[in-house]
């Protein structure tokens, strides 16, 4: 339940955070230009852009604020936290709120996860009649124990016949193009078969994350697993996993010869990574990394955007980790992140700018 707001805590129009507020509203304005001259959407196609580097779905991470700061400094399309098929189905009131987002994230993708053809189907038949997504991303790749347990996330790809089921299920309920996030496999490499099912049922493009379930996040990147799946498709494939810089996402595609990168934690406290990764992709010069000062506007501009979805309350508990991810590596960030975690109002989270910009 969340906790009403103090009136000092609410009043966003003061000083800089009235000129932040402009500012991204603005964007937004421009970014719903932009985005009605892009043109249709059309079944079974992916829309093609010029950008090479998108934003991983993340549960508890990207959430809108943060998905529209990343489309902002170029991210080719953003893709929802994962949401529970189930839930949907039994009319969870919270669930939908995961899949609100703002025009400026489009191409917007809606994640969904479960283990029942007929669930997911459903669910991604109301979410493209009530959200209007440009793609449903079903998510075979998430490890976390509680959702593989249910036979979901990276459990399918134990169970190659079901995956295609839920595929060519969700491709039949669907007005969008579906597509797939999968892992290099379970316990082993079956990232070339799994991904060339996941094609014959349907799927108009997949991402590979470069690491079996039980590898979880630790090891280094299986290169030669995504480059397997790519030569296995015909269909978009994007490599994931370990891209946190240009020179990553470089390597990445060399090594796979996937046609995009999508970028997850390497991402979060740098949304600006985007921009960096587009230009390095392209042959272009690399911008430099944004300077404090820059950064820190981003964790503000951040906020608003957060209190304007989720009120202030919710959305300052959870703009803790984030302002801890922004300040990540840099010299004093064990006490910036102390700091970080106390963060419940904007003067928490002045003080807490104030103290990272004196360093």
């Amino acid at each position: 339940m969340e906790h009403p707001a103090s009136g000092e805590e609410n009043k966003l129009c003061r000083g800089q955070w009235r000129g932040i507020i402009v500012k991204y509203t603005l964007t937004k304005i421009w970014n719903l230009i932009l985005h009605v001259k892009g043109g249709a959407r059309v079944k079974g196609s992916v829309i093609k852009t010029e950008k090479l580097a998108s934003l991983a779905p993340m549960a508890g991470a990207a959430d809108s604020a943060f998905r529209q700061l990343c489309a902002r400094f170029g991210a080719a399309f953003c893709t929802s936290e994962m949401v529970s098929a189930k839930a949907l189905s039994l009319g969870d009131k919270k669930t939908p709120e995961l899949l609100r987002h703002a025009q400026s994230e489009r191409p917007f993708g809606a994640q969904i996860f479960g283990a029942e053809p007929e669930t997911m189907a459903s669910a991604a038949s109301f979410i493209c009649e009530r959200f209007s997504p440009d793609f449903i991303d079903i998510n075979m790749g998430c490890p976390a124990p509680k959702i593989v347990s249910g036979g979901a996330g990276s459990a399918l790809m134990r169970s190659p016949a079901l995956a295609s089921d839920i595929v060519r299920a969700v491709c039949a309920a669907s007005s969008v193009p579906v597509t797939v996030k999968m892992r290099a496999g379970w316990d082993s490499d079956t990232a070339a078969p799994f991904a060339a099912a996941m094609e014959e049922a349907g799927a108009s493009r997949l991402t590979v994350h470069g690491r079996t379930r039980d590898e979880m996040y630790a090891p280094p990147v299986r290169y030669e697993a995504i480059a397997a799946a790519k030569r296995a498709v015909s269909i978009p494939v994007i490599g994931n996993g370990d891209i946190a810089s240009p020179a990553d996402a470089l390597k990445m595609t060399e090594l796979t010869r996937c046609d995009a990168v999508a970028v997850g934690r390497g991402a979060l406290g740098d949304p600006a990574l985007f921009e960096r990764i587009n230009a390095a992709l392209r042959g272009e010069a690399t911008p430099p990394a944004p300077t404090a000062k820059l950064s820190a506007e981003l964790l503000r501009e951040q906020a608003a955007l957060a209190i304007e979805d989720k009120g202030i309350y919710r959305a300052m508990l959870e703009l803790r980790k984030h302002a801890a991810w922004y300040v990540k590596g840099i010299p004093g960030a064990a006490k910036l992140r102390k700091r970080a975690c106390e963060i419940s109002s904007l003067e928490d989270l002045e003080a807490f700018i104030a103290q990272w910009l004196e360093l």
